[in-house]
C-alpha cells in the first residue's frame, strides 16, 4: 500500500524547526508557494514559533498585487536573516512590503547576492563542495571592498570575501547548508513526484530539493492537486519524488502575479499574435523603438524589466517578431516576454529551462546581447538599478542583473535622461521637453554599483546608454553623446540635465526621425555578424 506525502498546511508549518535555514522557490509571484509561507507566518503568530528563520530566496517570493510572499515571514522574531538575490518591488503610491519595513528599520539581516549565485550556491551545497568561486559582482556592490552584498547597518557578518585563486581576483560565497527547502509545482502523484504544467517557469526548484536532501533536510513541495501514484507521465515529472518528503495542496494556487492560470504561459497554447497589444504612444515607446534598433537578426537576446521589455512589442509592431530569440533569466526561450509585473514569463515560449542552466548560459556570455534600465549612471560608467535610499521599495535589488552583465558582449541601458514629473511632447519627428524631470539620473557617483564601468572597459563590453533625448556609449575616454535627437539642444537639454561630464562625439548624428512619429518605422535589421567561434563551428 502507498503511503501518500500529502499533509495539511498547518502540520508542514510545524515541521519547520527555529534557527532553521529555508530556501524557497520562487520569482514573485511566478512559482511562489504562497499557501505554505503563510501557513508559517500564521503559525508564528499564534504560537511564536518557529523563530530565528534564516530564508534564502533566489529570486524574491511575493510582491504587492495579490501573492504576499515574503511579507507573510516578515515577522519580527520570526525572521533573524534574509539573503535574497532580489525581494518584493512596487510602486511609489502603494505601501512599502513589510520586509522592506524590516529591514529598513534594522529588524532583520539583509542580504541581497545575485540569483545566479545563489542557484550555484545550492548546487555547491549539494554536492559538499565548500562555496561559490565567481567573477560576478566584482567591483559592484557585492565586493567587500564596497557594501559586501549587505542591505543594512543590522547586517554584520561578511557572506562574500574577496580571495586570489590561481594569480587572480574572485568572489568567494561559503556553503550555506539548508534545512528545508519549499518548492511548488502544479501536480503531485501520492509518492511526491512533481510536475509543473501550468508553470510558466521551473525556476531552482528542483536544485534547491536536492540541496536540502543532501543537508539531511527536509522538501515540501506546495501543489494544485494530488493524483495517483505513478500517474504522472516519467518525462513529466520535473522533481522526482526521492526528493520530496511532504506535499500540501492550494487548489487555488496563482500561476503568477495577477494571473490566476494561462496556458500560454505555461506552453500549452500558441496565442495568436495580434493578441498581444501594441505600446502606448509615449516617452518609453520612443525609447524601446531606439534599443531595438541596435539588435541584429538572429541574436539571442536578454531582456531586463522595464522599458526594456517593451522592445519584443515593438518588434511585433515593425513585423519582426521571429527576428530575434528573447531569453529571461525565469527561463523561457522564444516566444513573447510579458510586461508589466507578469515579467519574468513569456507566451508561446519555444521552450522553458531552468533557471539554473539559464543563468550558467547568462555568466558564461553565450548569448549575444542584453536589454536592460538604469537608476543611475555615473561618471566612471557604473550602474544603479539596485538600489535608492529615497524609495529602496520601488527597486527589487539586483536580481540577475549582476549574473548577466558580467560577461555580456552588448549592453543596451535603457531610461529617461531624468525622473519626476519628465514631460516630452513628439511633434514632426522632433522631441521637446515640455517640462524637465526633478531627479537627473546622471550624477557624480551612483549610490549603489550594480554595475561596474571600469570592469566593462576592462573586459572590452560595448555599453550604450539609450533615452528619449540622445544616445549615450561608454568609450575608454567616459561617457560620449554620440546621437542627439531632433529639436533637442544639446547644451540646455543634455550636458545641462548631467551632473556628470559628458563628453560629445566629434560626428555627432541626429537620432532617427522615424523614432519620434508614431505610426511603425519600416524597421530592418542587420543580420547578426558571425564570430570567429561560429565561423570555425561551420
Amino acid at each position: 500500500m502507498t503511503r501518500s506525502k500529502v499533509i495539511s498546511l498547518e502540520k508542514a508549518a510545524a515541521l519547520i524547526p527555529s534557527g532553521a535555514v529555508v530556501s524557497v522557490s520562487s520569482s514573485s509571484g511566478l512559482g511562489c508557494p504562497d499557501a505554505m509561507l503563510r501557513a508559517i507566518g500564521e503559525r508564528f503568530a499564534a504560537t511564536g514559533e518557529p523563530r530565528d528563520l534564516t530564508t534564502i530566496h533566489p529570486i524574491a517570493a511575493g510582491d504587492m498585487y495579490g501573492i504576499a510572499g515574503m511579507d507573510h515571514l516578515a515577522q519580527p522574531g520570526l525572521l533573524k536573516r534574509v539573503i535574497a538575490g532580489s525581494y518584493p518591488s512596487g510602486p511609489s503610491s502603494l505601501p512599502s512590503p513589510k520586509i522592506w519595513q524590516m529591514i529598513g528599520q534594522n529588524a532583520v539581516e539583509a542580504y541581497n547576492i545575485p540569483s545566479g549565485i545563489l542557484f550555484q550556491l545550492h548546487a555547491d551545497v549539494a554536492a559538499g563542495r565548500p562555496g561559490v568561486l565567481t567573477k560576478v559582482g566584482l567591483d559592484t556592490y557585492l565586493d567587500p571592498r564596497r557594501q559586501g552584498g549587505k542591505m543594512n547597518e543590522a547586517t554584520k557578518e561578511d557572506l562574500v570575501q574577496l580571495v586570489e585563486f590561481d594569480g587572480d581576483e574572485w568572489l568567494y560565497l561559503r556553503a550555506i547548508p539548508i534545512d528545508v527547502a519549499i518548492i511548488r509545482g502544479t501536480t503531485a502523484d501520492e509518492l511526491g513526484n512533481i510536475s509543473m504544467e501550468h508553470e510558466g517557469a521551473y525556476l531552482g526548484a528542483l536544485e534547491q530539493a536536492i540541496a536540502a536532501r543532501c543537508c539531511g533536510g527536509i522538501v515540501i513541495a506546495q501543489v494544485k492537486r494530488v493524483t495517483a501514484a505513478g500517474t504522472i507521465p516519467t518525462q513529466q515529472v520535473r522533481v522526482p519524488s526521492v526528493f520530496v518528503d511532504y506535499v500540501v495542496v492550494a487548489p487555488d494556487q496563482w500561476q503568477t502575479t495577477q494571473t490566476a492560470y494561462d496556458p500560454a504561459i505555461s506552453g500549452e497554447i500558441k496565442e495568436p499574435l495580434s493578441s498581444f497589444a501594441p505600446v502606448e504612444w509615449g516617452v518609453e515607446k520612443v525609447i524601446a523603438r531606439r534599443a531595438a534598433m541596435e539588435l541584429r537578426e538572429g541574436e539571442a537576446v536578454n531582456l531586463g524589466f522595464g522599458i526594456s521589455a517593451l522592445v519584443p512589442r515593438i518588434l511585433l509592431e515593425e513585423g519582426l517578431a521571429n527576428a530575434v530569440t528573447w531569453v529571461i533569466e525565469q527561463g523561457a526561450v522564444g516566444g513573447v516576454p510579458l510586461l508589466g509585473f507578469q515579467f519574468g514569463c513569456a507566451a508561446n515560449a519555444q521552450a522553458i529551462v531552468p533557471s539554473p542552466q539559464q543563468f550558467t548560459y547568462f555568466q558564461g556570455g553565450g548569448f549575444d546581447r542584453t536589454l536592460l534600465s538604469f537608476l543611475q549612471v555615473d561618471r566612471d560608467g557604473n550602474v544603479n538599478v539596485s538600489r535608492l535610499s529615497a524609495r529602496p521599495h520601488v527597486t527589487a535589488g539586483v536580481g540577475g542583473f549582476a549574473d548577466i552583465t558580467a560577461r555580456a558582449r552588448r549592453i543596451v541601458f535603457s531610461g529617461t535622461m531624468t525622473a519626476g514629473g519628465l514631460e516630452v511632447a513628439f511633434e514632426d519627428g522632433q522631441a521637446r521637453i515640455v517640462k524637465e524631470g526633478k531627479n537627473r539620473k546622471f550624477v557624480p557617483a551612483v549610490e549603489h554599483v550594480t554595475f561596474s564601468g571600469r570592469m566593462a572597459r576592462e573586459r572590452g563590453q560595448e555599453v550604450l546608454f539609450v533615452t528619449e533625448r540622445c544616445v549615450i556609449r561608454l568609450e575608454p575616454e567616459g561617457l560620449t553623446v554620440t546621437e542627439i535627437a531632433p529639436g533637442i539642444d544639446l547644451e540646455r537639454d543634455v550636458l545641462g540635465q548631467s551632473d556628470t561630464p559628458l563628453r560629445v562625439h566629434p560626428d555627432l548624428r541626429l537620432m532617427d526621425a522615424r523614432l519620434f512619429r508614431p505610426e511603425p518605422m519600416g524597421l530592418c535589421l542587420e543580420p547578426k555578424q558571425l564570430t570567429q567561434r561560429s565561423r570555425a563551428s561551420e
